[in-house]
C-alpha cells in the first residue's frame, strides 16, 4: 500500500503560517548558503500531492506564479471552488480521508500531504499519516495557523532521522 507522508515546515512554536497566512518567514538563521536540499531526496518516492485550496492559491499567486512547481506529480486540490481540472492538477470536492484511502489502494509511489493544517488534522485523527517530515524553523510566531490541533487519540511515533543546518532542524518520524 502507498505510504502517506507529511513534508512540512513549522515555526518552533508549532505554526505553519503566520496570522495572515503568510509563509515568508520560512528560512534559516543565515543566508541560504548553508541549506540542505532535503526536498529532492523526499520526492524521489512521491508521485501524488494532496493540498487544499489555500495552499494551491498561495503557490500560484505568491510563491511560484509563473510556473507550476509540482509538474512531476499528480496534484489533488481539495476545494469547494469550481475549477477545471487538467491531467496534472485535479480539483476535487471530497472528504480528504476518503480520498487518501482510495489513493492508497491505487498503484503508484507514495502520497505527499502538502501544507494544509485542516487536512492534516483529519488524517491524523484517522491515523493515516505514515511518515512525518517536519522542518523546525528558528522563529517564534506567537500566533497563526497551527500544524497540530487536538489529536483525537494518542499516536505513537518513532524518530528515524534528524539533521540540523542553518538553524533549522529536520525531524523524521514514522508511526510505531
Amino acid at each position: 500500500m502507498r505510504k502517506i507522508s507529511l513534508f512540512i515546515a513549522m515555526s518552533l512554536d508549532g505554526y505553519i503560517a503566520d496570522s495572515k497566512g503568510s509563509v515568508d518567514w520560512l528560512r534559516g538563521q543565515d543566508d541560504d548558503n548553508e541549506n540542505v536540499d532535503t526536498y529532492s531526496e523526499f520526492v524521489k518516492n512521491i508521485d501524488t500531492v494532496l493540498m487544499g485550496w489555500n495552499t494551491y492559491h498561495q503557490i500560484i499567486i505568491e510563491l511560484s506564479p509563473n510556473e507550476w512547481v509540482y509538474n512531476d506529480f499528480t496534484t489533488y486540490v481539495i476545494t469547494h471552488n469550481k475549477q477545471t481540472s487538467s491531467e496534472k492538477i485535479r480539483f476535487v470536492n471530497v472528504n480528504p480521508v476518503s480520498l487518501v484511502k482510495k489513493l492508497q489502494k491505487e498503484n503508484g509511489k507514495d502520497i505527499w500531504i502538502c501544507g494544509v493544517a485542516d487536512i492534516v488534522q483529519q488524517l491524523i485523527n484517522e491515523n493515516l499519516i505514515d511518515c512525518y517530515y517536519i522542518t523546525v524553523i528558528p522563529t517564534l510566531l506567537g500566533s497563526g495557523i497551527r500544524l497540530f490541533g487536538n489529536v483525537g487519540n494518542e499516536i505513537k511515533l518513532k524518530l528515524v532521522g534528524t539533521q540540523s543546518y542553518n538553524g533549522m532542524t529536520d525531524l523524521i518520524y514514522t508511526r510505531r
